[in-house]
């Protein structure tokens, strides 16, 4: 056993990742898959019942939408210091300290007696809950084969899509029978089962040896750059930045689209009933299909066509929810949210294959922008539904889709030799640049 660079992704020598197929990598999915489950559910549970809420606590739109950016912006806050925790502790070890923490916040946050507490236990359960998304790339890229490692990834996002979708539908049935705050409890019990399932399933890591065993002499050279240095190389890279601003400005619009729709849907000309308007984020399974497909499909045609593509998807879908026929209007959140879950999956995936060093970092860096975005306009789309309607909503939503596409066109178009392009784990690969 010899202990590389901590930073790069030690690993055991010899070791290159579990086979696809192999027990192993069946278990480490679904283990990340429980763990997408305790983390999203709980995340986004409360934006199917926003409207309760806003009307519970006497708040705007906007104000009851703090409830999610709350939360998210805790998140945002976490994701560096659990990437350090996961570098000193390691990977599996850090991430099921912070499921169980945060599902601790879960259970007990919906009972908070006043909005201001409420709005703080959100944040606190948000900063527990940044240790699933901050590892869980770097995990898939130290523990895979490189070339089936994109698929993986594909594979964890989509389950990330049915933790969000699993939150909505719990929480939104049992408010319109109870209390909002009852169907938000009942979702950090499924968040708790969802836990345990992970810690059980996902198997021990090879493909890192955390920090604290790396020899002292070689730390002494030097050789174990600190986080500044981490932070320096995956902040300097101009394409890391692109794939950034790709996390910190489609995240943004998605988040506002999803928070403001059940506003829209529960008045005039819609006039639908919480039950049913819960029911509309079953289009988040859009989202776990487009996001395994591509991973499928960056392995094929290259990262960049595929984020194009979903750019593309998203902001037709995003449009089309102008509509005032009810079917149009779905239509239009399916093709917003498989686009959206397309886009997120390359480029979540992609960051991990041009990060050098650091890739813990690099992931938390892009999940620092994904909810940094999430919470920034998660917020201000309320202020433009207040101001200017739906329409207002849609604008900014489309016009960050569109932006995103420009910084894509501007920074990632690969390049013309294909020799160069990089796969997943930073090594020379037929998926993409």
């Amino acid at each position: 056993m010899t202990p590389a660079h901590p930073g790069r992704g030690a690993a055991s020598a010899g070791w290159n990742g579990h086979s696809h197929g192999s027990s192993d990598y069946r278990k480490l999915l679904a283990g990340l898959f429980f763990a997408g489950i305790a983390t999203f559910a709980q995340l986004y549970s409360p934006q199917a019942v926003l409207a309760r809420i806003a009307d519970d606590i006497g708040v705007s739109a906007a104000d009851a939408a703090l409830v999610i950016s709350a939360s998210t912006l805790g998140l945002a806050v976490g994701v560096i210091p659990w990437s350090l925790v996961a570098d000193r502790l390691g990977r599996v070890r850090a991430m099921s300290i912070a499921v169980i923490a945060a599902t601790v916040f879960g259970l007990l946050v919906p009972f908070a007696p006043t909005f201001s507490l409420l709005l703080t236990g959100r944040f606190v359960e948000g900063l527990m809950l940044g240790g699933v998304p901050a590892i869980a790339i770097a995990y898939l890229s130290e523990e895979i084969e490189p070339r089936h490692a994109a698929r993986a990834a594909g594979t964890y996002v989509a389950g990330t899509s049915i933790g969000g979708l699993l939150g909505r539908l719990v929480a939104g049935p049992i408010t319109e029978l109870a209390h909002w705050r009852v169907g938000v409890f009942a979702v950090g019990v499924l968040c708790a089962v969802a836990a345990v399932l992970f810690i059980t399933l996902v198997p021990a890591p090879r493909g890192f040896v955390p920090r604290r065993f790396v020899p002292r002499r070689a730390r002494e050279r030097g050789s174990d750059p600190g986080l500044v240095d981490l932070l320096r190389a995956n902040l300097s890279s101009p394409r890391l930045l692109a794939l950034y601003a790709q996390g910190f400005l489609l995240m943004g619009g998605f988040v506002a689209l999803y928070n403001y729709l059940g506003f829209r849907l529960a008045h005039d000309p819609f006039n639908l009933p919480q039950a049913l308007i819960s029911l509309v984020f079953v289009a988040y399974l859009a989202g776990t299909w487009s996001s395994a497909q591509a991973g499928i499909l960056a392995a094929r045609f290259g990262r960049w066509w595929v984020l194009i593509s979903s750019l593309a998807c998203m902001t037709a879908g995003v449009l089309l929810t102008l509509s005032t026929v009810l079917v149009l209007v779905l239509l239009g959140v399916l093709l917003a949210t498989a686009g959206f879950f397309a886009a997120h999956a390359v480029a979540s995936g992609w960051t991990g294959a041009e990060a050098r060093i650091g890739r813990a970092q690099a992931s938390s860096l892009y999940n620092l922008a994904y909810y940094a975005g999430s919470s920034l306009f998660g917020w201000l789309g309320g202020v433009f539904f207040v101001q200017w309607g739906w329409g207002g909503t849609v604008g900014m939503v489309a016009g960050l889709a569109v932006l995103a596409a420009v910084v894509t066109v501007a920074a990632l178009r690969p390049p013309q030799n294909p020799a160069h392009t990089t796969g997943f784990a930073g090594s020379r690969s037929n998926i993409g640049p």
